[in-house]
């Protein structure tokens, strides 16, 4: 576990997911008090993504993957209610538009990925290509298997030019995937996140399994780690992917102090100069 919230993924681990407790909760019970520590949360990260932007020496990306009704636009709601929308922008990738497949299948991904000083955000990504195309047959073995090469070495390069990079894979169990399709049924208010495709793919559910665990083995590094996170409790999942965001931005809040410190004595050099 990584501070006993999520578990980080160590290069060149192999992984299976049957390891994983998509219902953990560690030692965090209380819902109250895990919502007030969330919304403790959401205030360093406001902050955090102040100096992030002012630094203007990094970016941070954050990729969330997982089954259907993990929880990928739930998290963002949650986990980002506080920042500053014009600090943050968040992608969805559907399928691939004619123009898109047209173009290798990172340069969708390439051409939005944040600026420095920017946050982004991604609701599924290029790890699409060796999800959903593995488990439909969109492309041969050949095709995708060679893939994993080429997303650790874009990931590589992101994190070279200063992008942090921070990908989270919601684990949810069958059951609790079925529950929640049936709850969305019964609401009138989430019936049109209905789709009959969702409950198409619960057959694929094992090759999805094996595909995700191929991905988190292979391409899980140390400029961009997979975390795992226990998805099954929504205020879980909430708690434990804001608290992984700020801990690992912490790391690099010194570094954007002194480069607004710097900046700051430059700005009032010439301030004195302009008065004299």
């Amino acid at each position: 576990m990584d501070n006993n919230l999520v578990w980080k993924i160590d290069e060149g681990s192999k992984v299976s997911l049957k390891d994983y407790d998509p219902g953990y909760t560690g030692e965090h019970t209380d819902h109250a008090e895990a919502k007030q520590e969330l919304a403790k949360l959401g205030d360093e990260l406001s902050e955090l993504q102040e100096a992030l932007a002012a630094a203007h020496h990094q970016s941070l990306l954050m990729i969330l993957q997982g089954m259907d009704t993990s929880g990928k636009d739930g998290t963002i709601r949650h986990v980002f209610s506080g920042v500053n929308p014009q600090g943050c922008e968040v992608h969805s990738f559907k399928e691939p538009t004619p123009e898109e497949l047209g173009h290798d299948f990172l340069w969708r991904v390439h051409k939005v990925v944040p600026a420095k000083g920017m946050m982004g955000i991604f609701n599924r990504s290029h790890y699409e290509d060796v999800l959903v195309v593995r488990v439909h047959n969109l492309a041969p073995e050949e095709v995708w298997s060679r893939r994993y090469k080429e997303i650790n070495a874009f990931e590589k390069l992101l994190a070279n030019n200063g992008t942090i990079v921070l990908k989270f894979f919601l684990h949810i169990s069958y059951e609790e995937q079925k529950r929640r399709l049936l709850a969305r049924e019964q609401d009138k208010d989430k019936a049109w996140k209905l789709s009959a495709s969702d409950w198409a793919e619960r057959k694929y559910w094992n090759d999805y399994q094996s595909a995700y665990e191929d991905a988190l083995s292979q391409c899980s590094t140390d400029e961009a780690p997979w975390y795992i996170v226990p998805a099954d409790h929504k205020w879980y999942r909430n708690l434990a992917v804001a608290h992984t965001l700020v801990h690992t931005m912490h790391k690099y809040k010194d570094e954007w102090q002194q480069e607004l410190e710097a900046r700051g004595k430059e700005e009032l050099e010439r301030l004195r100069q302009v008065r004299r």
